[in-house]
């Protein structure tokens, strides 16, 4: 006898008001219609504005569909019990002035779990996320990491057979990635199933099953590797050059039978509108992987053009020879707590440094120090030839800077956000305009100039804050986190834009938890337990894996994590 499904669809649309008056309606979901078995899980991906969250939010009955059917364990979801479901949003739901402890009791209670009758529940959710010794300290004193597994251990508190995850790691590095999904499957119920929205398609292809959704429509529906199929035939690789690694990406990327192009190991791998490779010699056939057929399903058949956003920045070759950002020693200390030590390197102009490591390793704080956020407890740091100390006004004017959460007007439109980041960097009259309508068009902006900002899904909320950070063309730019959240399409055309306006002589210092776009980097420092533990190119870490032919930055970025864990183990 065939199970009875815990979550059917049939036939779901939802449509909604337009974002300014006149505007025609949003339909965010069409026709939608799905099954998931219990003990199933389901990987719901798709591009930026696709329908993901709505869905999700449908799922929840936070959202009445306007037509079609939902129903969870048999039942309509209007009338089911909201505590069967255990749903987690984006960037989670967590009291960040409470602590551990209050957060989780709290969400216990609201799903009618008493704490103290039930030690043994909330002893194993603090033994699985490891969150036991911190249990005293606020929610917004974790790192990204642990808030995302508190927010996780909330949501499914009660074990309820139906978990709705919305992005559980997004902002997280590989090894926490890597935990929080081990933490879904220990924390689900006996027989729960799982939907997991991603932006990261190697986390989908965890799941059982994949949809794709765009425009509020089922692109694929079955198994991911399946979805890697989709690109059969038409990926391909070759050998990286021994220099110009980035030009030879760019130059990839802008070839009109090119749907995307990524570095991996020691490979260019190019995926293409046919089954013939780009020109050149070298190339030959190569594994597709589901990003790949995320790529190969959603292409629109245009080739990627030249960056706008860097055609507007100066070309900069003077000083070529001059740290445009330079840390020594710095250090940051709170109490007995140190955050950062010792942390030492330089990046030059027309450079992409890239700090690595994990939630809570010490790279926020030392990027904050040399944004001027943080005062540092000891070392300096320079911008643009400016001491942090004694010119931190000159130095902030320099640079560009787009921090790792949102901190634009939430209760502002697109377009008065722009308006506004430009006259604080002094644009003012025609000069504003044109830097504010080229930002929204190199950006896809303009379907959203007169929305919310803060209602904004998470990837367009990154293409504003990108925008934003270089309005003025600045000769430093930071970047913390740029592509947290955004889909495998627009993290491309995102580093095509860093790329190329490195390439104009812009020094650009970046954080990222995507070990492919670091191979874009120049030089990395890795950091963990707020020390520097390696340095180089990215194939000077990639050395670190020995026994792997052709190893990849991720397996390197993992190797050298755990080494130096064992060693402290060793040595305490």
């Amino acid at each position: 006898m065939t199970e009875a499904p815990l979550l059917r669809l049939v036939d779901v649309a939802k449509r909604f008001k337009g974002s300014r008056r006149g505007a025609p309606p949003v339909q965010a979901l069409d026709g939608i219609s799905l099954t998931l078995q219990p003990g199933h899980s389901l990987g719901l991906v798709g591009p930026d504005a696709g329908g993901k969250t709505t869905l999700m939010r449908v799922l929840a009955g936070l959202v009445e569909a306007d037509s079609g059917e939902v129903e969870v364990m048999g039942r309509p979801v209007a009338d089911l019990d909201r505590s069967l479901i255990g749903y987690m949003p984006q960037g989670g739901a967590l009291y960040g002035e409470l602590t551990v402890r209050q957060n989780l009791e709290l969400y216990a209670r609201l799903r009618g779990l008493d704490p103290e009758a039930n030690p043994e529940r909330m002893d194993a959710l603090y033994r699985a996320t490891g969150l036991g010794p911190f249990k005293d300290r606020a929610a917004n004193r974790l790192s990204g990491g642990m808030r995302q597994k508190l927010a996780l251990a909330c949501a499914v508190v009660a074990a309820p057979p139906l978990m709705l995850l919305d992005e559980p790691s997004v902002g997280v590095d590989p090894v926490s990635r890597r935990e929080i999904w081990d933490l879904a499957q220990q924390l689900a119920g006996p027989g729960s199933a799982i939907v997991w929205t991603t932006s990261i398609l190697e986390d989908a292809g965890k799941c059982d099953d994949v949809i794709l959704l765009h425009h509020g429509t089922i692109l694929y529906d079955g198994p991911p590797a399946g979805l890697a199929q989709r690109a059969a035939g038409r990926t391909f690789a070759r050998p990286l050059p021994a220099t110009n690694r980035r030009e030879a990406l760019q130059a990839l990327l802008e070839r009109p039978e090119v749907i995307s192009a990524t570095m991996s190991g020691r490979a260019l791998r190019a995926v293409c509108r046919a089954d013939s490779p780009p020109p050149g010699p070298g190339w030959g056939p190569a594994l597709p992987t589901a990003e790949d057929g995320f790529s190969a399903i959603l292409d629109d058949g245009q080739a990627l053009p030249p960056s706008a956003l860097a055609e507007a920045f100066p070309l900069r070759t003077a000083d070529r020879d001059r740290p445009a950002i330079a840390a020594l020693q710095l250090t940051k200390r709170y109490g007995d707590f140190v955050a950062a030590q010792d942390i030492t390197f330089t990046v030059f102009p027309g450079e992409i440094f890239g700090l690595l490591g994990p939630n809570g390793a010490g790279k926020s704080t030392t990027f904050r120090m040399l944004c001027g956020l943080i005062t540092p407890s000891g070392g300096r740091g320079t911008v643009a030839g400016r001491e942090l100390t004694s010119a931190r006004a000159e130095a902030r004017e320099a640079m560009g800077y787009m921090p790792q959460k949102f901190s634009l007007y939430g209760d502002l439109s697109v377009l008065a956000n722009l308006r506004f980041v430009a006259g604080s960097y002094g644009l003012t009259g025609v000069a504003a305009r044109e830097a504010v309508e080229r930002v929204m068009s190199a950006l896809d902006l303009g379907p959203f100039g007169a929305s919310m900002a803060g209602l904004l899904p998470l990837g367009i909320k990154q293409r504003l804050a990108l925008g934003a950070a270089v309005l003025h063309t600045p000769p430093v730019l930071f970047l913390d986190e740029p592509t947290s959240g955004v889909d495998p399409l627009i993290r491309r055309e995102f580093w095509h834009h860093i790329n190329a306006i490195a390439a104009r002589g812009t020094a650009v210092l970046v954080t990222t938890h995507f070990m492919d776009e670091a191979e874009n980097c120049d030089r990395l420092l890795l950091i963990n337990r707020s020390q520097a533990i390696a340095s180089g190119t990215p194939d000077d870490l990639k050395r670190a894996v020995l026994n792997n032919q052709d190893p990849t930055l991720e397996q390197a970025f993992i190797t050298l994590i755990e080494a130096q864990g064992r060693s402290e183990s060793a040595a305490a």
